[in-house]
């Protein structure tokens, strides 16, 4: 008999009566759920390899070694094996593991967290297992628990021993926290050197808890307010950073109670501690804005919303007619859904006739919109999460630091570190990446160009650029080469202040390897150069040929939850919806025609043109929505003095927030857990979003509130749904033409651009083409920041994100166990620098710049080099924004939040 291929692949076995054929290599659990045959497990986890040491998963096999009992989890199918399940011998054996597990295990389930939900209380109820015949044994005490941690508990009497835990921290966190501790009776899970829960490295993700079978590991939040059959699920995306990580939020009684991991495919199941345990805590936090608020005499009363909206149209509409429409703007939510952003700028343009609408990305990513687009034709992440983190050979990581600012992306590149992925660090602190780095290249803040230019000048020189790609599938290279010839390594390691060989190494590594992400994030958008900055990353990656291929590509981490989408949906003063440029008169005529109304066809101003305009009184009116200039923007003083030199501000928010309490007139808005809609990630994937509780108060949807506005203002719009609004973006964005609602909860992942329902998007952009035909080339000179240290300024300050707190720490401020772990603002400082300065950790310093002047707490120590300092921006007892430098990129208008001169003494 000749073999087929696929018969050489194929096992046929029997299992419980039934024949089955699987591929060689499926263990024989894989083969039995795939026949719906359910085999009880402890210790297995389905993205880990597996362990075996619970037991609970032996079959029987007909003549097998060992007495036939084999590990489902562990067993590899084998051709003709005769399988039983659910046989005597195996049924007892499962029964006797039950018995042994019970006799070092405190029954307290109608107390435990985990009571109907525990697989343990599960199998004992299925193999009829009340309590161990193994009496005489020395049991795990009880009241010895660890409860340490803010968010959860660990009580060892409780704990089975099947490593999932540590298993979960090591494997896929990366982090290798728990361990097995003891030995006989003693034995158990605990931190590294039976540290308390509290003083570990533990990150307080909590996907240790996700997995823990038991109530060994519990959160706190279910301890005490609920159990699992009194709660729904509905199934949502993190409104954290851009990752976006799907998760299921545990509503009980019209309240989110909890949150759990789901399995997306950004995040396979994990969550970091703001998604797990701080995306859900400020949704029903007693300080929402509830009811409209109008200043009166300088005070907020509450009003009717037919009030609050008849003064607003009245308002705005004097305004344009007094002064044009130009003389109105509105800021847009990069945490909003794109229903809500999408009508949002149609309102700004339909209604109030003005294209000065723009988006907080303009204090981010707005460099990457530009200078991608520039260079590439799209201005947004070239390839998929998985796609630069599970097949890599290399990581050129670049001005990002995403084990805090995008944690479950960090997570990731951890697991490719422990997979063998090389990777190496560029970025002037010591960020958690630069311990696994292979190489870890400090470069002076605001030196990004320089940086690239001599990578590319030693590419060229060792021969390693990919010339034919150069000559199929680019323009300009000629001019570049002509710029870069000055950037020996001898130069570049001047400007940079970096070691020479250092930049040798990682040239060579990024242009030799097979697959190599070049992965960014603010430290390299955030400065004056900020747009020169990603065009000189792009120049990098298309001068090896890593641009439109599997592993490679230029991929930033968009901040917020929705930036990306904010900026698709044409919240930017030059684009309407998918990039459709406000310049181009064609445009113009097919957005008038679909909206029914002649649109300004004047590219309206961004977000840092309409402050200093409103200063200058050429901004009248201003409508702001879920965003807080006050807090975000730099040179908080010059921000405080354009707002407050408004005729009328409006905010439509969650909380009164510094911004808000400047306002003419406060609307309530609703949390992404209140309405329906869609976030766009990082990596341009669509994902829904699900009403899963009431709003507060009289608090009502986002976008009836513009259609409200809209309608009182003159423009007729009909109250659409959050679908309705979808299919409505579809029908004049080419990019999400093959986006709905149905196809999204079918469960399809669609990534822009979806040009219709025949595909499920584009993974990979710039496959074969670029989206502008021909990869462009920018030379680009390096320039220096535009403030650097002297004499009364000496130290060059950085900013940048931490793991516990997000943004502006609205939403992670309202959940105690973060604010347990850090509430407080704090400069970090190298080691040498604080001992000529005196300083201590923990001692209270003023720290001044140019514009303004805080007190914060010193955190000394060897993260930052020497005449270098940190800051975040998260903390409203130290607001870093009151120093930031208010200069601007010349393409993209961002601000040079990354570098400002400081001082720094010891406060009195």
């Amino acid at each position: 008999m000749i073999k087929t291929e696929q018969s050489v692949n194929t096992i046929q076995l029997t299992i419980d009566g039934q024949s089955v054929a699987v591929p060689r290599g499926t263990t024989l659990l894989t083969a039995c759920r795939e026949l719906g045959i359910d085999i009880p497990t402890l210790c297995h986890m389905k993205e880990l390899s597996p362990d075996g040491s619970c037991r609970m998963c032996v079959v029987e096999e007909e003549g097998g070694r060992k007495g036939g009992l084999v590990t489902a989890c562990t067993a590899e199918c084998r051709e003709g094996m005769v399988i039983h399940t659910r046989s005597e011998r195996v049924v007892s054996s499962r029964r006797f593991v039950l018995d042994l597990l019970l006799s070092n295990h405190e029954l307290s389930c109608f107390s435990c967290a985990k009571n109907g939900d525990c697989k343990l209380q599960d199998y004992c109820l299925e193999y009829d297992i009340q309590e161990s015949s193994f009496t005489d044994g020395v049991k795990t005490p009880c009241g010895q628990g660890d409860f340490s941690n803010p968010f959860f508990s660990f009580q060892p009497e409780k704990c089975i021993m099947c490593r999932r835990c540590t298993r979960v921290c090591k494997e896929l966190q990366g982090r290798d926290v728990i361990s097995v501790s003891g030995r006989g009776f003693e034995t158990q899970m605990s931190p590294s050197y039976e540290l308390p829960w509290r003083q570990s490295i533990c990150e307080s993700c909590g996907n240790c808890v996700a997995n823990c079978p038991t109530g060994a590991l519990s959160s706190k939040d279910n301890q005490k307010h609920y159990r699992s059959w009194e709660v729904s699920k509905v199934r949502t995306t993190c409104p954290h950073c851009g990752t976006g990580c799907q998760l299921d939020l545990l509503v009980k009684n019209d309240q989110v109670v909890g949150a759990l991991p789901a399995n997306g495919p950004a995040n396979k199941n994990l969550l970091c501690v703001k998604g797990r345990f701080g995306s859900y805590k400020f949704i029903s936090s007693g300080d929402r804005l509830t009811h409209p608020l109008i200043k009166r005499d300088g005070v907020f009363e509450k009003a009717s919303w037919e009030e609050a909206l008849d003064l607003i149209a009245e308002k705005f509409s004097l305004l344009k007619r007094q002064h044009g429409a130009d003389a109105l703007a509105g800021f847009s939510c990069s945490r909003a859904p794109n229903e809500d952003n999408y009508v949002f700028q149609k309102m700004m343009r339909a209604a109030f006739g003005t294209n000065n609408v723009d988006n907080c990305a303009r204090v981010c990513h707005s460099a990457s919109v530009h200078g991608l687009a520039m260079t590439l034709g799209s201005g947004a992440m070239t390839n998929p999460i998985a796609d630069i983190t599970e097949d890599v050979d290399m990581i050129l990581l670049v001005g990002s630091n995403p084990t805090e600012a995008h944690p479950v992306i960090g997570t990731q590149i951890r697991q490719a570190i422990n997979r063998g992925t090389k990777i190496v660090v560029v970025d002037p602190r010591k960020i958690d990446l630069a311990r696994q780095a292979d190489l870890h290249i400090p470069i002076k803040p605001g030196t990004n160009v320089a940086f690239a230019n001599g990578m590319m000048h030693i590419i060229l020189n060792e021969g390693l650029a990919d010339e034919e790609y150069i000559k199929q599938r680019t323009e300009g290279f000629e001019e570049l080469k002509a710029i870069i010839a000055r950037y020996t390594p001898e130069y570049v390691a001047k400007v940079c202040e970096i070691n020479a060989d250092d930049l040798k190494r990682a040239a060579v590594m990024y242009a030799t390897a097979k697959k190599a992400p070049i992965i960014y994030c603010l430290g390299v958008t955030e400065h004056s150069t900020g747009t020169e900055g990603v065009m000189s990353l792009s120049n990098l990656a298309m001068m090896v040929g890593k641009i439109g291929k599997s592993g490679c590509g230029v991929n930033p981490l968009r901040g917020q939850n929705n930036v990306q989408g904010a900026c698709d949906m044409g919240c930017l003063p030059d684009n309407f919806p998918g990039y459709q440029k406000v310049a181009n008169p064609a445009v113009i005529e097919k957005f008038s025609h679909a909206w029914g109304v002649p649109l300004n066809r004047k590219v309206g101003m961004t977000s840092t043109q309409v402050l200093p305009a409103a200063a200058e009184g050429k901004v009248k009116g201003l409508y702001i929505f879920g965003e807080d200039p006050m807090v975000t923007d730099p040179d908080t003083a010059h921000v405080k003095a354009a707002l407050s030199n408004l005729e009328f501000l409006v905010v439509q928010e969650l909380f009164l927030t510094e911004t808000a309490e400047l306002a003419d007139v406060v609307l309530p808005g609703v949390s992404y857990a209140e309405k329906d809609g869609t976030f766009t990630n990082t990596e341009r994937r669509v994902q829904r979003v699900r009403k899963a509780v009431e709003p507060r108060g009289e608090a009502r949807i986002d976008t009836d509130i513009f259609f409200d506005v809209m309608n009182r203002m003159g423009y007729p719009a009909a109250y659409l749904t959050a679908g309705e609004i979808m299919d409505e973006i579809a029908s004049v964005t080419p990019s999400f033409a093959g986006i709905n609602y149905e196809r999204l909860d079918r469960g399809e992942s669609l990534q822009w651009p979806c040009p219709d329902e025949s595909t499920n998007g584009t993974a990979i952009l710039h496959v074969g083409q670029f989206t502008r035909g021909l990869g462009k080339f920018m030379p680009i000179n390096y320039q220096p920041s535009r403030e650097l240290p002297d004499d009364d300024y000496p130290f060059l300050m950085v900013t940048g994100r931490m793991l516990y707190h997000y943004n502006t720490s609205a939403m992670t401020k309202r959940t105690e166990g973060i604010t347990d772990i850090c509430s407080e603002s704090y400069i970090e400082i190298n080691r040498r620098d604080a001992l000529k300065m005196g300083i201590r950790e923990g001692d209270r310093v003023t720290v001044a710049s140019r514009r303004g002047e805080i007190e914060t707490s010193a955190r000394v120590g060897e993260k930052v080099n020497p005449q270098e300092v940190f800051m975040t921006f998260h903390f409203a007892d130290g607001n870093v924004n009151k120093l930031t430098n208010a200069v601007y990129d010349e393409y993209a208008n961002i601000p040079e939040y990354k570098v400002c001169a400081v001082s720094i003494q010891r406060a009195d």
